[in-house]
């Protein structure tokens, strides 16, 4: 018997099986297949993103299991260095992210403001109002930011439950804490500053409190990571402005990190993301976003990557309800709004990181 078929034959079968597979999400629009089919031709989507892509990995699996002709170009940044090769790129007219992904919501949005198309994204009834910014840019997460400290090292009766009593418990063991307080570099870090001024707005008595909490001097970071493998190995003892997200994961199998989330205030992030105006794969684009908003893919991040999430349908405590649930009015989400834009100015931003400094003894 022959074995071969025509072309057109396998060609139309391999559309038939592609389209079988990437059909529309139930209860889309019917023309969004339009959109699967475009994005297809383009084969790919590059993301330009801060979280790091050994928890995004199982939602980069989910989508290409999902759309099996789109392959995801991911590209694992951190907040700063995002933002300048974005708006380089952008300057000089090269090829860039089709869309950006940043736990550093302001200068996040502020790449918005400038870069974004506008996308209304069929995810949108199922959100917070407070996570959408002009049908441009999206929250797609809610972190809590806490405190964490060495569980061998630190008394459970020790453990701050308030920035208040973080500063007061420094206060009073100075020459315990000496160098061993740690949080985000400022200056170095687009995330830590966002948090840091964010604080400044929750708290009236901000500065007071760091400089109690800086009396043993600051061990600064530009990283998670770092700030996690060195509370956990007892170089430093205890670190604030923490991603929940990532030390959740990292306590998992570290017996010595210990968590705390602060009852005072809990600040909550939502990593924003928007698709480019020049995005050279825009269909593709959009079904990427549509995925991590999507009941599919935020299950993915809050029960496969440890990253809560933003809707309140996820099965398991993972999400807004979960969160709520567990610390009730003391959430205090960060909204994907113009307020995040106030200290970009290059001013203010100058004469707030002189504060801190001063405060914090740097």
């Amino acid at each position: 018997m022959s074995n071969i078929f025509p072309l057109s034959l396998i060609a139309a079968t391999v559309f038939v099986s592609m389209s079988a597979v990437a059909a529309p999400p139930q209860g889309y629009p019917s023309d969004y297949q339009s959109v699967i089919d475009a994005a297809t031709k383009e084969g790919k989507v590059v993301v330009y993103s801060t979280t790091d892509i050994k928890a995004a990995g199982p939602l980069v699996k989910g989508f290409e299991a999902t759309y099996p002709g789109i392959k995801v170009e991911y590209n694992d940044m951190n907040s700063t260095e995002l933002y300048n090769r974005f708006i380089s790129e952008q300057a000089s007219g090269g090829t860039s992210g089709d869309v950006v992904w940043s736990s550093s919501m302001d200068t996040g949005l502020k790449l918005a403001t400038d870069y974004a198309q506008e996308y209304k994204s069929p995810e949108l009834a199922q959100l917070p109002k407070w996570a959408v910014w002009n049908n441009k840019a999206y929250g797609t997460t809610y972190e809590p930011v806490v405190f964490i400290y060495n569980k061998r090292m630190i008394p459970a009766g020790d453990v701050p439950d308030s920035h208040a009593a973080l500063a007061k418990l420094i206060a009073s063991q100075t020459d315990k804490f000496k160098s061993k307080v740690t949080t985000y570099d400022i200056e170095k870090s687009g995330l830590g500053f966002m948090l840091s001024v964010q604080d400044a707005k929750a708290d009236p008595n901000y500065f007071k409190t760091l400089a109690d909490v800086a009396k043993g001097g600051l061990a600064v970071q530009s990283s998670t990571g770092t700030m996690m493998e060195r509370v956990s190995s007892g170089e430093n003892l205890i670190g604030f402005n923490i991603l929940g997200s990532y030390a959740e994961a990292r306590a998992k199998t570290d017996p010595s990190l210990g968590i705390a989330y602060p009852k005072d205030y809990t600040l909550v992030l939502s990593r924003v993301s928007f698709i480019s105006q020049q995005a050279q794969h825009s269909d593709a684009a959009k079904l990427w976003l549509d995925y991590v908003l999507s009941e599919k893919g935020q299950s993915i991040l809050a029960n496969q990557a440890d990253i809560p999430s933003l809707r309140n349908d996820i099965e398991g405590k993972n999400d807004i309800d979960g969160l709520t649930k567990m610390l009730g009015n003391a959430l205090k989400p960060i909204p994907v709004d113009e307020s995040l834009l106030e200290y970009l100015q290059p001013k203010k931003r100058l004469d707030y990181i002189k504060q801190w400094r001063t405060a914090a003894g740097k």
